[in-house]
């Protein structure tokens, strides 16, 4: 046989298996459901998988705010500037945003500025599933409807996207479509010694704040007790986990509760991440319960938090810097008030082209005693400016929240009032920073359903207002024939923004995304929410890929303590490329004698506290006389470990540096090798198949040449 012609036939084969490769990528990434780049939810859903200028670079910022506008579509923003400054007038902080040659450096120079709009879609379920789907060994695979590429994303999976550079489902905080936790911007800014803040006016558990410093399959998992108030509900003078279950409200998965050896609730995880600034709404979730029967406040206040609670103005105001002791200040029970008085959504009639409503401020509004968005955002940057660490840089988050909870009542003052609220919060950010260094951005995480249309519609409710400029805006919601006051409730009690939401819903458009600052011009045209993350991350200098981010547990660390009580315990630190660690405590005949943390599913294990120190606690643990015995730590999200032996190869069981029974520090272990990353891509596996097939056809060639000389 010809050799020349075998080597042909073999090279052949490999170019075949190349372009099998090539044709069944997508195919298989797909799984039969393709967008018209040919990606379908298994592409998508990859960290990263969604982007649409994967392949633009990033100018460097020393720090970055990022305004959300939570429902604030263009007609939002529209509607607030039609009423408040007239059609043809400007927001002072909203518009500048974005507008070439509008805002400058400190040198004079114009800053760098972008505009764009933005896709939002979101992969399957709705803000209404209250359970992740399992497999036949009872193994979380994601949402119920997981797997759909679906055009109306909610807050959470919106948010989920911009925080962690990864699509998923309506419902999941800051994990993937099969539940697995993805690293936000505040866990990777602090890993990189940034100081980090998050402000709204919702309350802090809400979805845009949560997807900033927790991860959680459920939204509404606000506490160890879901959603109770910390009431007594028993009526027997005492407030305990009884109270909680006649609330009813629970909404957390029982493997992510701390009790059941999981992660814990959003509420516990701020606690953990610890933002330098955290300031909103949600006080009341606080007063629920934690594993040892103390309130989330008491855990607060005994972690080192300064804290000011619901109401408490004045204890807002006087915060000041102090090194070590994060701010916690949650100003209001639930949602905060909003600045408007509600109007109300009606069927069509003609007085109200007669009679156009005006908007009155409303007496709770904490704007009306100095604790507005924008005082909160004036004080948020005074902290982070006062922090060593901002001699590095910041990032800081500021949400509108009410503009989304105010259209769903198709309450058109109360959304105008918030975004009202955000464009002042805008502009206190602006005489603060200097955009040569400070890249600001202004966005939203979906649009809504108030729409500007020329007359009253027969068929919807709406609202004509009477505009700054003396011209009328008519307003039509028209997702659903009824509000929250047709509903029954009185606009009184409606005022108060803590009530439930009501029956107008999202919509699906692209949304409006506006810059200023270093590398604003990245948003420019059409990109897609998850591309935000890489924006920001990619300016402040954080780590954006899944190998850059394993390789933050590099530096992983596990020390093995004694107390003087004899106790032992494990201080973890260095792990920032995870949100969750499981460990293992064997002896020296691999026997298990700590239970390791329950891993059964993602959100199982011990909650990573992010450039700090993760404690393990082993109280139950007696070693036996002369035995030794070794621990493991391992990063879930990484695939980093380390392992440290105690006390001593060939010491006795009591043995410390201190000598005899005494406290202190009995052995170390830090990552030494390295391993993988967990769970591999389908990518990943095609690659393994077509080096099977690349082995195979080179040992063809091997086979043909050694025929071709016989």
């Amino acid at each position: 046989m010809n050799i020349n012609k075998m080597l042909k036939g073999a090279v052949a084969a490999l170019t075949s298996a190349a372009a099998l490769g090539a044709l069944t990528a997508p195919a298989f990434a797909a799984s039969g459901t393709y967008d018209l780049n040919g990606k379908g939810v298994d592409a998508l859903s990859v960290h990263g998988g969604a982007q649409r200028i994967a392949t633009i670079g990033n100018a460097k910022a020393k720090n970055v705010i990022l305004f959300i506008g939570d429902g604030m579509g263009d007609s939002e923003i529209t509607v607030a500037r039609n009423y408040l400054h007239g059609v043809n007038g400007t927001f002072q902080g909203l518009d500048k945003i974005g507008q070439p040659g509008a805002l400058q450096t400190s040198t004079g120079k114009a800053a760098e500025s972008g505009v764009g709009q933005y896709t939002t879609f979101s992969l399957g379920g709705s803000s209404n599933d209250s359970l992740m789907a399992k497999d036949s060994k009872g193994q979380l695979t994601g949402s119920k409807t997981a797997g759909v590429i679906t055009p109306v994303t909610d807050s959470s999976a919106s948010g989920s996207g911009w925080a962690t550079g990864t699509k998923t489902y309506n419902n999941a905080v800051s994990v993937d479509v099969k539940g697995n936790p993805q690293l936000n911007l505040i866990e990777l800014a602090k890993a990189n010694g940034l100081a980090t803040g998050n402000v709204t006016t919702s309350e802090i558990q809400d979805a845009t704040p949560a997807v900033q410093e927790s991860h959680s399959s459920e939204r509404a998992c606000y506490g160890p007790q879901g959603k109770w108030d910390g009431t007594d509900k028993n009526g027997d003078g005492k407030v305990d986990i009884k109270d909680a279950e006649l609330a009813g409200i629970g909404r957390c998965l029982a493997d992510q509760l701390k009790a059941n050896g999981g992660i814990g609730s959003i509420s516990e995880q701020l606690l953990d991440t610890r933002a330098d600034v955290t300031i909103g709404g949600g006080a009341k979730y606080f007063n629920q319960l934690d594993e040892n029967g103390n309130t989330l406040w008491q855990q607060a206040a005994d972690r080192g938090f300064q804290t000011v609670k619901s109401g408490d103005v004045d204890g807002f105001k006087n915060l000041t810097y102090k090194d070590g002791q994060p701010v916690l200040a949650l100003l209001g029970d639930g949602n905060l008030p909003t600045q408007f008085n509600p109007s109300v959504a009606t069927k069509q009639d003609a007085a109200k082209d007669e009679n156009p409503t005006v908007c009155t401020t409303n007496a709770k509004w904490l704007g009306n005693q100095g604790a507005s968005l924008a005082d909160f955002t004036d004080k948020a940057l005074d902290l982070l400016q006062a922090n060593p660490k901002s001699e590095k840089g910041f990032f800081l988050q500021v949400e509108g929240a009410s503009i989304d909870k105010q259209d769903h009542n198709a309450n058109a003052c109360g959304q105008i009032g918030e975004t009202d609220d955000l464009d002042k919060a805008i502009s206190a950010a602006l005489k603060k920073v200097n955009l040569s260094d400070t890249l600001i951005i202004v966005t939203a995480d979906h649009a809504h359903t108030s729409q500007i249309v020329e007359s009253q519609p027969y068929y919807a409710l709406s609202t004509v207002l009477k505009n700054a400029d003396g011209s009328k805006t008519t307003i039509s919601y028209g997702t659903s024939e009824k509000n929250l006051y047709s509903d029954g409730q009185d606009t009184e009690g409606a005022a108060d923004s803590s009530k439930a939401q009501g029956n107008m819903s999202h919509t699906g458009t692209q949304l409006r995304i506006a810059a200023s600052g270093p590398g604003a011009s990245r948003v420019d045209g059409l990109t897609d929410q998850t591309d935000n993350f890489y924006t920001i991350a990619g300016a402040l200098g954080l780590a954006t890929d899944t190998t850059s981010q394993n390789n933050l547990s590099n530096g992983g660390k596990v020390t093995v303590n004694k107390d003087k009580d004899g106790k032992y315990s494990a201080a973890v630190t260095g792990f920032n490329g995870d949100a969750v660690l499981s460990y293992q405590l064997v002896d020296n005949a691999s026997k298990k004698v700590v239970a390791e943390s329950n891993t059964s599913t993602p959100l199982s294990g011990v909650r990573v506290a992010t450039a700090a120190t993760t404690s393990i606690s082993f109280a139950d643990f007696t070693p036996a006389e002369g035995a030794s015995y070794t621990l493991t730590v391992n990063g879930r999200q990484s695939g980093k470990s380390a392992s440290v032996s105690f006390p001593s190869a060939s010491g006795s069981a009591d043995k410390t540096p201190n000598g005899g029974n005494g406290s202190g520090t009995v052995a170390q272990g830090t990552v030494k090798e390295p391993t993988a990353p967990l769970g591999k891509t389908g990518a990943t596996v095609l690659g393994l198949a077509l080096m099977v097939l690349a082995l195979g056809a080179g040992a063809m060639v091997v086979r043909s040449v050694k025929a071709g000389r016989r």
